[in-house]
């Protein structure tokens, strides 16, 4: 019997991250498909350099490789015109409109859900109170409100098309039942953790992490180590560096992008990661644990997937500034087992997502044959 014909399909990769390493993982397991995306920056995906990837209409907009957060509605149209049907499997790896592709009769469709969208429902009113658009904010507030109600209703009915749905974590898992009311396995995503090392001692400075816009909350990072006086290191760029870099104080520093060649050496020389915001999942934090280092996160999200409180890091339950600094005193008292930090990382490596995933696609895909798809 021939192998089934496989398509992989993602939101965009113009801009390296968690869910971009998700379908590098697909990739890899499934070589030979295609990954069709709205829009594609191929300098910043070397490792995608001999894989088919194909682009939608979008990505001759300029504007649409920079702004993904203004063409919501033409990405929705793009993926929703790109016909799928000649594939046995198609994998989305989806927190915004791949989804909506359409599929045939005969073909399966499994949706790696890293959130149902996050600006139509679990924080639609984060982003009204702080939409991402620039200048075109205020144009932003009151339309939004407008066209929700019509976004909604199309991403709910592009839910339903979907055969099987993988949640990235629990809390998104519960996501998918109250927005989607459909049911999900979990399949936690991939980490590298080969690249990274134990670090030794106590660690140099704690470290925040990543590409710092408003939601991941630097600004409570900043406010808390203004008092607490700690050195604090900030590495990753992002619109929140701006803003946040005039109000702190000496003892923190803004490294700008770090090489990807250095991140290993910053993670192991870090006393803890800090992690004031709410992820979906949330692979730095577990990155930071390949490196024998605890996490200090707020109690929501993902973190409950991974932070054992007292174990691998501490978990703080307002999101404020004053508990943020608790927390970080708390850590100071505990004696932290590297060799056991790194150990639990582990059970979210690469090699684990990849025997779940197509352990899972390969069940479905019999299962759904049998029927008589």
């Amino acid at each position: 019997m021939a192998a089934p014909k496989v398509a992989i399909v993602h939101d965009w990769m113009v801009t390296p991250g968690g869910g971009e390493r998700v379908v590098y993982e697909l990739h890899k397991i499934w070589p030979e498909a295609p990954v069709y995306t709205s829009a594609y920056d191929p300098e910043k995906f070397p490792e995608f350099k001999d894989a088919d990837v194909r682009t939608t209409w979008l990505n001759g907009i300029g504007l649409a490789r920079r702004k993904q957060q203004l063409f919501t509605i033409p990405r929705a149209w793009a993926f929703k015109g790109l016909d799928l049907s000649d594939y046995d499997i198609v994998i989305s790896s989806c927190s915004a409109e791949s989804k909506y592709v359409k599929v045939g009769l005969r073909t399966l469709h499994v949706c790696y859900c890293h959130t149902p969208i996050r600006y139509y429902w679990s924080d639609y009113g984060w982003y009204r109170k702080h939409p991402p658009f620039g200048w075109l904010n205020p144009l932003a507030k009151l339309v939004l409100p407008l066209l929700i109600p019509m976004l909604r209703r199309m991403d709910y009915n592009a839910a339903q098309k979907v055969h099987i749905f993988v949640a990235n974590s629990n809390s998104v898992r519960e996501r998918i039942r109250k927005y989607y009311d459909r049911h999900s396995e979990v399949i936690f995503p991939p980490v590298d953790t080969a690249k990274f090392h134990v670090g030794q001692g106590e660690g140099e400075y704690y470290l925040v992490f990543g590409r710092q816009v408003a939601y991941k909350r630097l600004d409570l990072a900043v406010r808390a180590f203004n008092e607490l006086g700690e050195k604090l290191v900030v590495g990753g760029g992002g619109e929140e560096i701006n803003r946040q870099k005039p109000r702190a104080k000496a003892n923190i520093r803004f490294m700008g992008r770090v090489p990807e060649g250095e991140v290993a050496d910053l993670f192991a020389k870090a006393k803890a990661l800090i992690w004031p915001q709410e992820e979906d999942f949330g692979i730095t934090a577990v990155e930071m644990m390949a490196a024998g280092r605890p996490v200090i996160a707020y109690a929501k999200g993902g973190a409950f997937d991974y932070v054992i409180d007292g174990v691998t890091g501490v978990l703080f339950h307002d999101q404020s500034a004053e508990s943020l600094a608790e927390a970080v005193k708390k850590s100071q008292r505990i004696k932290w087992d590297r060799d056991v930090i790194r150990k639990h990382a582990e059970k979210y490596d690469n090699q684990v997502f990849a025997a779940k995933i197509k352990a899972l696609v390969d069940r479905e895909y019999q299962e759904f044959q049998s029927k008589g798809a």
